[in-house]
């Protein structure tokens, strides 16, 4: 049978899962869903003695990665992979600069993610490499017992986001995306904000990823993909621009979507639909490079538009809007608006709320001044950043974000518990990339969004508020 045709056959047995439970089957009624294995929503490991990871790349991201990871008590960096030995030499000196073990094993070359990947002594595999491989690596990785922590997007197609999913579901590996944006301050602050009921009833969000890297796609950071001899050097584009080249739409969706999607609690209560997505013409990557570099080359051109806007709904009505623009001179932005029938907030470019204190009081027409504001974001500081802000700004990372991920994490592995998101929300933050790009190719038709549970959106457990006991991590200093 092919794949599509199973996937549709699949979607044709909901009504088993409905017939179980009505009979008294099963205390689970997505137990016939998943070809491959059970349902991963709210699935836990043994808790971990030490956890164990292997970084896999360390050019850019993964650095910090490496840094972050080895200032967690009870975590270790055991292995390092990455293309080139240079840059497995800096994070060597740094940890031992730093007084931290030294990792077991690295390695150099194409295929050395591979072999931590087939290390006894792994528990986690810390995916920070180029786009197309993120898949590769994190299903590698749960193939062979280890838990997939992969960088954003988590994958690049429909058919990714499956794999992902059924081989997360057969192996019974977690495989999480690592999106640091769901653990910025405002982010979570927002979140315990919907989480108690102050924008009442949620029915619009607003994500985005807008960043001006011009000079960073046309700069030495990102080396080409292609083989070619100028790889690397200043004006020959990078990997990214590589694929903005040949795709269009949104290749960069999960910063701005990944909080908006836990405040309407996307597979977990509610579940996109169908999106309309469109591109602007392309014209800020054309002219930089042009006016910049005397060697540009006149026959590279980028077919992604300079802004992508899609527009969401999810089954319960809501709608998203999500924007990307990386090529623009403009102010960064990940917009991060939430909206319901009580007021909304926003956190770019600054932390702001307009809220009613009595329907239809008008108090919602503008923002709170900032005093007020300042004492929303005071009370609804998320638990997260009250017990461990301090520490994470220290540790740094995007503002302490990237730190406060990486320690919950940890956290949820040291002590048994289900992590934050798990693999059908990567699968559903990362099919945007596709979805986008069938959208604007097909003249902006809606495009139905896939259901990577199978309809258990419908009784999983909602995002909760959770806490984190740092006596459960003694000897968390900086």
């Amino acid at each position: 049978m092919k794949e599509t045709s199973r996937r549709e056959f699949l979607k044709g047995t909901a009504w088993m899962g409905v017939a179980a439970m009505a009979a008294g089957c099963s205390s689970n009624p997505f137990k016939f869903f998943g070809p491959s294995g059970a349902p991963m929503q709210g699935f836990a490991l043994k808790p971990m003695k030490k956890v164990r990871v292997a970084c896999v790349g360390v050019g850019s991201r993964g650095v910090g990665a490496v840094h972050r990871i080895a200032m967690i008590p009870g975590t270790e960096v055991v292995a390092i992979a990455d293309l080139f030995q240079d840059r497995i030499d800096r994070q060597l000196k740094w940890l031992q600069d730093n007084r931290k073990p030294a990792p077991r094993k690295t390695f150099a070359g194409p295929e050395s993610w591979k072999r931590v990947c087939e290390m006894d002594d792994v528990d986690v595999v810390y995916n920070v490499t180029p786009w197309h491989l993120h898949e590769p690596i994190a299903s590698y990785a749960m193939e062979h017992g280890k838990v997939a922590l992969n960088e954003v997007p988590g994958c690049l197609s429909i058919d990714e986001c499956w794999k992902l999913v059924e081989t997360s579901e057969r192996t019974r590996m977690p495989c999480m995306m690592l999106e640091n944006c769901c653990y910025g301050e405002y982010e979570m602050a927002m979140f315990n904000m919907v989480k108690q009921g102050v924008f009442g009833e949620i029915v619009h969000g607003e994500a985005g990823y807008i960043h001006d890297q011009r000079d960073l796609q046309y700069g030495s950071r990102y080396h080409s993909l292609d083989g070619h001899p100028d790889a690397g050097k200043a004006g020959r584009p990078g990997w990214a621009l590589d694929f903005y080249s040949k795709h269009s739409g949104n290749w960069y969706p999960t910063h701005g979507l990944g909080p908006v999607a836990k405040y309407m609690d996307i597979n977990h209560g509610d579940n996109f639909d169908f999106l309309v997505s469109l591109d602007s013409k392309q014209a800020n990557y054309h002219f930089y490079g042009r006016e910049l570099y005397k060697d540009w080359r006149k026959d590279f051109k980028v077919k992604m538009g300079d802004m992508n806007l899609s527009i969401i709904r999810t089954k319960l009505g809501r709608s998203i809007l999500l924007e990307h623009d990386v090529s623009s001179p403009r102010p960064y932005s990940r917009l991060n608006l939430i909206s319901g029938t009580r007021g909304m907030a926003m956190s770019y470019p600054e932390f702001r709320v307009a809220l009613e204190e009595k329907t239809g009081d008008g108090k919602a027409h503008k923002y709170m001044d900032p005093e007020a504001t300042e004492a929303v974001r005071a009370k609804y500081r998320h638990p997260f950043w009250k017990v461990a802000g301090e520490v994470a700004k220290k540790v740094g990372g995007h503002g302490g974000m990237d730190f406060i991920m990486d320690l919950r994490w940890s956290y949820c592995l040291q002590n048994g518990l289900p992590l934050d998101t798990d693999v059908y929300d990567l699968a559903a933050w990362s099919a945007m990339v596709e979805l986008t790009e069938k959208s604007v190719d097909s003249g902006s038709r809606p495009i139905d969004c896939p259901d990577f549970t199978r309809g258990a959106w419908r009784t999983a457990k909602p995002f909760t508020v959770e806490e984190i006991d740092l006596a459960k991590l003694p000897g968390l200093v900086v």
